[in-house]
């Protein structure tokens, strides 16, 4: 690598880790892209690479020459609770030796229960779930590693995905084949309450910005997201690009449905809080900061149900 082209470490090959290795190398960075297995579909300009991340020796492995590391691990939700702490520590401690910038992927839950109230980057964190408190934990000492001049930390908060490629989201796997094979779709939750949702290209466009910018290091973002609908406006939206009437089924308390098994729901139960009140998250900090736009919800669901279209008849 040359002094010019830094390489950048995305870990994590889900939604989020492969939509960012593509939009690092569209700006031009040597990009290796790291799972437990390191296989999957070659990416142009991409270094596929296995390590398990959850180990200090993978860890060590996986950003082994990278300037910036981008932490977009996720793993079963029943085993975040205990999981996600030893990733983070053998993430953190590897990207500290390497002399690595740390970028991660981030969620809403150190928020916790709003009552509505609109999210920004000084909102309290009031957690009271236990994946919520893992979360807000989680990221107190990411900020602490920062203050404490261990490494440059910087995080990107996400409301929930939407896009191609995005299945475990609730406005995902199991609404969309719904919606396109004329099953019954469903809502969770309050549908009249507004949602934010954040586009998956706009998760990897603000992640890549961070990567790129040591000005930002040492707080919490939020990464570009579009101004919230109620879920009836959204499955609106979709009626009118696929001209065919959504059968609405909703699931107002938390039960399987769709990809969503009775173990993940009994894991889900706690956050269900997220669709009994408004969800609404303010990006406007980074958009202005970095000159960020969010891409339009309309233009999300035609990328959205075109891919979908496609999955299907490669699944059929």
């Amino acid at each position: 690598m040359t002094a010019a082209q830094p390489l950048h470490t995305v870990l994590g090959s889900g939604p989020a880790g492969t939509a960012l290795a593509r939009e690092l190398v569209r700006r031009g960075h040597p990009v290796r892209l790291v799972d437990r297995s390191g296989s999957g579909p070659a990416l142009e300009g991409v270094e596929r690479y296995a390590a398990d991340v959850a180990t200090p020796e993978g860890a060590r492995a996986a950003v082994a020459g990278a300037a910036v590391v981008y932490h977009c691990v996720n793993v079963g939700y029943h085993l975040q609770v205990e999981v996600m702490p030893k990733i983070q520590e053998a993430v953190v401690a590897a990207a500290e030796a390497e002399g690595a910038r740390l970028v991660v992927l981030d969620t809403l839950y150190p928020y916790g229960e709003t009552r509505g109230a609109v999210m920004t980057e000084d909102s309290p964190w009031n957690a009271t779930t236990r994946k919520g408190r893992m979360r807000a934990e989680l990221d107190a000492r990411y900020l602490a590693a920062h203050r404490e001049g261990r490494l440059p930390v910087v995080l990107g908060r996400s409301a929930d995905f939407v896009g191609p490629g995005v299945l475990n989201s609730t406005l995902g796997g199991a609404v969309f084949p719904a919606v396109l094979t004329g099953q019954p779709v469903p809502a969770l939750g309050d549908i009249d309450l507004p949602h934010s949702y954040t586009y998956i290209e706009d998760v990897a466009a603000g992640l890549a910005t961070l990567g790129e910018h040591p000005d930002a290091d040492g707080r919490v973002w939020h990464l570009p997201t579009a101004p919230a609908r109620t879920t009836r406006e959204i499955l609106a939206l979709v009626e009118q690009r696929t001209g065919r009437p959504i059968d609405v089924t909703v699931v107002a308390e938390p039960r399987p449905f769709g990809p969503f098994d009775e173990t993940f729901m009994a894991e889900y139960a706690e956050m269900f809080y997220q669709h009994t009140e408004p969800q609404i998250l303010d990006s406007s900090a980074i958009e202005q900061a970095y000159g960020l736009t969010a891409t339009p919800l309309e233009t999300a669901l035609d990328a959205t149900l075109a891919w979908y279209g496609e999955f299907l008849v490669a699944h059929r």
